[in-house]
């Protein structure tokens, strides 16, 4: 890797990636407590409203394939600034939007920017900084994380319910201009340039056919209700494109390319199982805040901001044992991940009992089981990548580091389609939200239990 140094300030450099990335992980959430408003604004219905939290999570999944090989290419400062503008303007259109459909489309041009961002955080700090000081600034990474967690639903309640300049739910995207402005003026100045030696073409139809692929696959899922058996036809679709894809890989492998995905990774039994369980982990997060959040405001009458202290819980037990979970992970890394996902199954069930019957449970007995989700969020969120990585081969742990992003974010997408259908279709007005929620809670906690026994299979420590 060839690397320029400015005499800009490390610090200064790892500020702006630290906001750029803070960002993008605000709006993978911020959205969820909003969304009541934005349906009652623009009028959207329930499919729209999944797809603007989906289209997000899928389009940076989708982008996050190929970002990461453009830094590379084309250098990381370079690809960093443009997908923060990109992130600036888009999250403009996005405030901007007259109805759901421009909404949704402005959304999976924001994950699409994110996308392009994000990758290059990690090369930049490790331009930024000497390898004595990398540890710090990656531990700083993982602290904004776990604050975009939780600034993530009270902040959007906070907007939501402030109505700046009578924008209402509109400030949650244009509160993204000016800071991106900020950043992009000091990033400028200070963003090291770097680029890998490597010359490989960018593998763009690998990338594309990967996205359509999914995108044949969530589409029908969220259009269940309307599009019947067409969704069928959409679904076998999606599984002859993804075979494709995989086929296409295989031969740009065998003649010595580089493909975003390369298919001799799945023979590795720790990475197909972490994938497995990635997906499964990650799958019932999204879905969960949506769905509560609905049923808060919907259901129970409350307010975006109550909505979101409502959730708070949630986040404050996170940050009570990612701590723990990080230090352990090198002695206990498979009992901490198993530990985690059967403790939010217990959170769901908790939560099921307290809603179940209809009526409103109060903000304590809310909190609580809250609060136990969070703390198995904790345990094993901050530390999954590590354990499974922990069983590929080191000249393989890029390739698989990349691809296991993506299918975080994709995961995150198809629970939204499959979990967020399940409670649109059960909720049939506000007398039934507390049903369509206890429905998903009772699945939901079915699907932490399978990801916990699916998790018995990794490697044993990080």
């Amino acid at each position: 890797m060839t690397t320029s140094r400015t005499s800009s300030v490390p610090m200064a450099a790892l500020l702006v990636v630290l906001f750029g990335s803070f960002m993008d992980l605000l709006d993978a959430t911020i959205v969820t407590v909003a969304a009541p408003a934005i349906s009652r604004d623009i009028g959207a219905d329930d499919a729209q409203i999944q797809w603007t939290i989906a289209a997000y999570t899928l389009a940076l999944g989708a982008g996050l394939i190929t970002g990461g090989r453009l830094g590379d290419q084309y250098g990381r400062k370079r690809l960093f600034l443009i997908g923060l503008a990109g992130f600036m303007v888009t999250s403009a259109l996005c405030a901007l939007a007259a109805d759901p459909a421009m909404l949704i489309g402005m959304r999976a041009a924001q994950g699409l920017t994110g996308g392009i961002m994000v990758p290059q955080v990690f090369g930049i700090i490790r331009a930024s900084f000497p390898p004595e000081e990398r540890a710090k600034a990656f531990g700083a990474y993982g602290a904004v994380q776990g604050l975009a967690s939780v600034a993530g639903p009270l902040l959007g309640g906070l907007l939501v319910e402030a109505d700046l300049f009578g924008l209402g739910w509109r400030t949650i995207f244009w509160i993204n201009v000016p800071v991106s402005v900020v950043a992009l003026v000091v990033g400028a100045k200070v963003l090291p340039e770097s680029r890998s030696a490597s010359t490989a073409r960018l593998d763009l139809a690998g990338a594309l056919l990967a996205a359509a692929g999914i995108l044949l696959l969530l589409l029908p899922i969220i259009q269940s209700e309307t599009w019947s058996w067409g969704s069928y036809a959409l679904l076998a679709a999606g599984v002859v494109v993804l075979a494709i894809f995989l086929a296409y890989e295989r031969r740009l492998t065998a003649r010595g390319a580089e493909p975003v995905f390369d298919p001799a990774l799945l023979r590795i039994r720790a990475f197909a199982v972490g994938l497995a369980a990635s997906v499964l982990f990650f799958g019932g997060i999204g879905p969960y805040f949506l769905t509560l959040s609905v049923y808060l405001q919907n259901g129970t009458g409350r307010t975006a901001l109550e909505a979101g202290l409502v959730i708070l819980p949630y986040a404050l037990g996170s940050m009570v044992t990612s701590g723990l979970g990080v230090a352990l992970a090198a002695k206990a890394g498979r009992t901490l991940l198993v530990a985690g996902s059967l403790t939010i199954a217990a959170s769901h069930l908790v939560l099921w009992y307290v809603v179940k019957d209809g009526d409103d449970p109060g903000y304590w007995l809310l909190a609580l089981a809250l609060f136990i989700g969070g703390l198995g969020l904790g345990l094993a969120a901050p530390i999954l990548v590590n354990v499974v990585l922990a069983g590929v081969p080191g000249r393989n742990a890029g390739a698989a580091g990349g691809v296991l992003s993506t299918v975080t974010q994709l995961g995150g997408a198809a629970g939204i389609a499959v979990l967020g259908t399940v409670f649109f279709t059960a909720a049939a007005g506000p007398a039934g939200f507390s049903h369509a929620l206890a429905v998903v809670l009772l699945a939901s906690a079915a699907l932490y239990l399978i990801t916990a026994v699916v998790m018995l299979a990794l490697p044993k420590t990080a």
